[in-house]
């Protein structure tokens, strides 16, 4: 069975991005938000395998959301992205409870493996 995920971004062309390499790679990509209240909502209704969450965007930011989903759903996995690889934020999401970090720009390999690494 494909996995499930729901891809977290306010940009859409990031959003189309990694439902492109993900496709192409076998996932079933559920459904997309462009921001964190959407994210919780999505969440909640889909309930996917795994969430792609940009930290940086509009009405709630992704650690906020990522906060929100791991205190609904304690076995959520969602890897954080994010165009700024700063140290704090890598902390902050890992911390709330992500799995893995990618920054922007995605490369494909790199995307898969902590996708597939997560959800192992």
């Amino acid at each position: 069975m494909s996995k499930r995920i729901l891809i977290v971004d306010d940009a859409a062309f990031m959003r189309m991005m990694i439902k492109d390499i993900l496709s192409k790679n076998g996932f079933e990509v559920v459904g997309e938000a462009a921001d964190g209240m959407q994210a919780v909502e999505k969440y909640n209704e889909l309930k996917p395998d795994l969430v792609t969450m940009d930290i940086t965007m509009p009405e709630m930011d992704g650690i906020a959301a990522l906060k929100e989903i791991k205190a609904s759903h304690p076995s959520a996995i969602v890897i954080m992205c994010s165009a700024m690889g700063q140290q704090a934020m890598v902390i902050d999401a890992i911390q709330a409870g992500a799995k893995d970090f990618i920054v922007k720009p995605f490369q494909a390999d790199r995307v898969i493996e902590a996708i597939q690494k997560a959800l192992s």
